[in-house]
């Protein structure tokens, strides 16, 4: 008779050990990479609408929610986009799982605790986002489109929100800073399946991923950049989510070319994650 294995230890314990059985479920797999295929088309519609803007052939700045209300305009639109809800529920539940079974073997010190914690909050955004889809779907509409606006209204009416405020924009320059690290290292090679690869395919793969990146990290200083004014004005009208960001940038000199710039990079940015979605080392692999 097979014995059965029952749990024991804390309550916190067995939730972890849930989180590291999930990380290995086949299903939870599947999941994870129809949700980096998710983000990637996600955030290469952001690109190409802004692309076509700064060349002066339609498009629009937009965000992410932007985004997915021009998936849903589309012919099929509405289906389409309910496989891009899933896909990105799928993925806000692989960086839940990331943060609490530690898959990526982070550690309990300060900064594997500080990592799977961006896991975590990364995983709630990505949840957001979803759940925006699904209501686009079901005809609820999508999120407010100054939602930077008003979550920045919020902290700032709190004790000491102008501190907040700066600090969480300081915060997201320093992210804006390490995009930048990640491009220059490509330490992102550690995490794909690279011996499944041609040597064209590692190259391009690693030349995309670096300039996805560091057009993140431009958007994340402009976006902490007017969190830090919101912050020093204690108004939140500067506060800028990604389309701000993207108008900020067409509004400089040769901000076409910055925008185009920009622009590229984030469809390379979406590329990446499509190409995560095949080749990204997920659960045991």
């Amino acid at each position: 008779m097979k014995r059965q294995n029952l749990p024991t230890g804390s309550a916190g314990d067995q939730a972890e050990q849930v989180a590291k059985d999930a990380a290995v479920n086949p299903w939870v797999e599947r999941l994870a990479r129809l949700g980096f295929a998710a983000k990637g088309i996600v955030y290469a519609l952001v690109g190409l609408l802004a692309a076509q803007t700064a060349f002066g052939i339609g498009g629009k700045r937009t965000d992410t929610q932007g985004a997915l209300q021009t998936i849903s305009n589309q012919p099929f639109g509405r289906i389409l986009l309910s496989f891009v809800a899933i896909g990105l529920l799928g993925y806000a539940l692989w960086r839940l799982i990331e943060a609490a079974a530690d898959p990526d073997h982070k550690g309990n010190d300060a900064k594997g605790i500080l990592q799977r914690c961006s896991y975590a909050v990364n995983g709630l955004i990505y949840a957001s986002l979803a759940l925006t889809a699904v209501k686009i779907v079901l005809g609820a509409g999508g999120s407010s489109s100054n939602a930077s606006r008003d979550w920045t209204a919020r902290l700032l009416a709190q004790p000491f929100g102008q501190w907040l405020v700066g600090t969480i924009g300081a915060l997201v320059i320093g992210l804006g800073v390490y995009q930048f690290y990640q491009a220059y290292k490509a330490s992102f090679r550690k995490k794909l399946k690279l011996d499944e690869m041609s040597d064209a395919e590692q190259t391009w793969t690693i030349r995309i991923g670096r300039l996805g990146l560091a057009a993140r990290g431009v958007v994340f200083g402009v976006i902490g950049f007017f969190l830090i004014q919101a912050a020093r004005q204690s108004n939140p009208d500067h506060a800028q989510g990604l389309a701000g960001a993207l108008e900020s940038l067409a509004q400089q000199p040769y901000g076409a070319w910055i925008l185009g710039i920009v622009a590229i990079g984030l469809i390379a940015y979406g590329v990446y994650y499509i190409v995560q979605a095949r080749y990204r080392k997920i659960g045991t692999d």
